[in-house]
């Protein structure tokens, strides 16, 4: 991707969460997703077991996006910081170790246990150990999407796409971020929409980055949501029958068609993303073909927005999807 716009570029003015994963089916959620190598990894460390955990990251290499999906997944575990100091510790200057010891700290600060300033003196320790990997730089992302001034987020996605382009999670981050800005004119006109079709128009044609229109405008509605600018039931709003919008839901449907990434590891979240949207414009037919393939595997956002159960989100849309395949 060429660099941004300065409208939409890191020269932006200072100023002052969206969400992961859940079955329909019983057993709760699981942020890994359907990678069943990573669930074994998982399983193991929480045993005090390291050496899938270290073997599953030696394999994964550079495929970033994996690599960033599988930390950020082992880093979510309660015990994740323990685990990744015992592995420095055996193995001082790993950058697997020191990478999840990060983004582990980054949870924590999240969640209120930890000193987000330390977190980031991790992210930064890690990321001088392998200056080509994006995945410290994305914790720090996830840091500064909640705790930091919109300067720092624009920096550090700089510095994600430095490395890595179309790094999927990280264009998620920011268009959450950037959606929480108050609007200037008509809410279709709104700037995130700009970002978001930008990175889809110059990413190949193959990359997942064309969905990220759908998620800028679910990101978008939470915001006017939880502000009381538009229904808490998302399918009563009009805010996904607008031109742009309409265009935008085309656009992502049409490219799953033609392109759908079976492997990408975070290619759920998108399609919960397309789901989600499609089910709320009153297109059903088109939510069903995703819901099955879905599966199992949906997601807190963005059935979730703008504050509901997102099981039961998740269920009712599918039942709706489904019936009208069955009584068009």
């Amino acid at each position: 991707m060429s660099p941004l716009p300065p409208l939409l570029d890191v020269r932006r003015a200072r100023t002052a969460p969206s969400g992961a994963t859940a079955p329909d089916l019983p057993g709760g959620y699981d942020d890994a997703l359907d990678d069943a190598e990573l669930r074994t990894a998982r399983a193991a460390l929480v045993q005090g077991r390291r050496q899938a955990a270290r073997s599953l990251l030696l394999h994964t290499g550079d495929d970033w996006d994996r690599r960033g999906h599988r930390l950020t997944a082992l880093a979510r575990e309660p015990y994740a910081a323990a685990w990744a100091r015992d592995w420095l510790q055996a193995e001082p200057g790993s950058p697997d170790a020191a990478a999840l010891l990060a983004l582990a700290q980054v949870q924590r600060a999240l969640r209120g246990r930890e000193n987000p300033e330390r977190a980031r003196e991790t992210c930064e320790r890690a990321a001088a150990l392998a200056p080509a990997d994006p995945t410290p730089w994305l914790g720090l992302l996830r840091l500064a999407r909640i705790v930091g001034p919109e300067r720092e987020v624009f920096d550090v996605f700089a510095e994600v796409r430095r490395r890595h382009p179309e790094h999927h999670h990280a264009h998620h981050l920011l268009v959450a971020r950037l959606a929480e800005r108050p609007s200037g004119g008509r809410y279709e006109s709104h700037e995130v929409y700009d970002l978001a079709e930008l990175a889809a128009a110059e990413a190949p044609a193959d990359s997942p980055l064309a969905v990220l229109p759908v998620v800028a405008l679910a990101e978008r509605y939470r915001v006017l949501a939880a502000t009381g600018l538009a229904p808490a039931d998302p399918t009563a709003s009009a805010h996904w029958s607008g031109p742009r919008a309409r265009r935008i839901l085309r656009a992502g449907f049409d490219w799953w068609l033609e392109w759908e990434q079976d492997e990408h590891p975070r290619r759920h979240i998108d399609l919960n993303h397309l789901a989600f949207a499609l089910s709320c414009a009153g297109r059903p037919a088109e939510a069903a073909v995703l819901f099955r393939r879905i599966g199992a595997h949906a997601t807190r956002a963005p059935w979730s927005y703008p504050h509901r159960d997102p099981r039961a989100a998740f269920r009712t849309a599918r039942a709706r999807a489904s019936a009208f395949l069955t009584n068009p």
